[in-house]
């Protein structure tokens, strides 16, 4: 017999949970908000808006399913199943943090408070719930196959995001690498020895965010993708100038079947995903790491 699905409830904690568990005691978080001039009424109903979201969501799980609920702190070690229904209950970045570690099961984004979230990924209430879970199950369900973007090493390190993955230094010096990209007409040009901020290589969810606003602002001709295009742009940040490093080559397209590559020549570079620099490849001098269009793509239901 096969499993009954199983809805896994993503969250993170709340700006008053954080809050809590900094300063022990809602009486000792009030003080400190209201020594700067904040309430911490308005940040506990925020929160209290969270949970009741979170519980009507809950509540509105088929009684023959399973459920199960993962914090974001702790997607790195939770096991999704094939039969899963991963429903994210808060912000669209949660949806982001959520989609390195699916292997195509539907996703249901709720906004857990409209009004503050952009509602891009997050496309539904939590009333929705009761209709669109049944229906992310079915077979016929109809899902949006966004377009994610993969690092790869060449020591075997891997690595997935939703919207952009950044290589550059874990600090603030100067990441130094040869880059390899794809030219116009989809061949290799010469590479460039490069010295600069990092690249960032990320898709059209992505363009809606961080590489957007490198793209405004250097006024780049580039065509950004859409969510669902099988392209990503790439942008060099910051490329600096000298006898041995160039800044011919700091934007461009990596369509199917392409890659921009990147040979590490400084001591230590990262790469991470959307943001989160916790869970980085780590890069030495002599590494090559490869950023493609992603083989998996994210099931955005609805």
């Amino acid at each position: 017999m096969s499993l009954a699905p199983r809805a896994v409830l993503v969250h993170r904690r709340t700006e008053y949970e954080e809050l809590l568990a900094r300063h022990g005691t809602h009486g000792q978080a009030a003080f400190f908000l209201a020594a700067r001039g904040r309430s911490a009424d308005e940040v506990r109903e925020r929160h209290e808006r969270t949970r009741r979201a979170l519980a009507a969501v809950a509540g509105a799980v088929p009684l023959t399913w399973r459920q199960t609920r993962v914090e974001r702190a702790d997607l790195d070690r939770f096991l999704f199943g094939p039969e899963d229904v991963v429903v994210v209950v808060g912000q669209d970045g949660l949806v982001a943090n959520t989609a390195k570690y699916l292997a195509g099961q539907p996703v249901v984004g709720i906004d857990a408070d409209p009004g503050r979230n952009a509602g891009v990924l997050v496309r539904h209430r939590p009333g929705d719930a009761r209709r669109l879970l049944p229906y992310a199950a079915g077979p016929g369900a109809a899902a949006d196959e966004l377009t994610m973007v993969a690092a790869a090493t060449d020591d075997g390190q891997r690595l997935l995001a939703l919207n952009e993955i950044y290589v550059g230094p874990p600090g603030h010096q100067t990441a130094r690498y040869t880059l390899d990209a794809p030219a116009g007409g989809g061949e290799d040009g010469a590479p460039e020895a490069q010295a600069s901020s990092g690249v960032l290589a990320g898709t059209g969810t992505g363009a809606t965010g961080w590489l957007r606003s490198l793209w405004e602002q250097r006024s780049s001709g580039l065509a950004l993708p859409g969510p669902a295009e099988p392209r990503l742009a790439w942008f060099v940040r910051e490329a600096w100038p000298s006898p041995t490093t160039g800044t011919s080559r700091v934007e461009g397209l990596v369509g199917p079947g392409q890659g921009l590559r990147l040979t590490v020549e400084s001591d230590r570079l990262v790469a991470f995903g959307d943001g989160v620099e916790s869970d980085a490849l780590d890069l030495t001098w002599g590494q090559t790491v490869r950023l493609t269009v992603a083989d998996t793509r994210l099931r955005l239901v609805g």
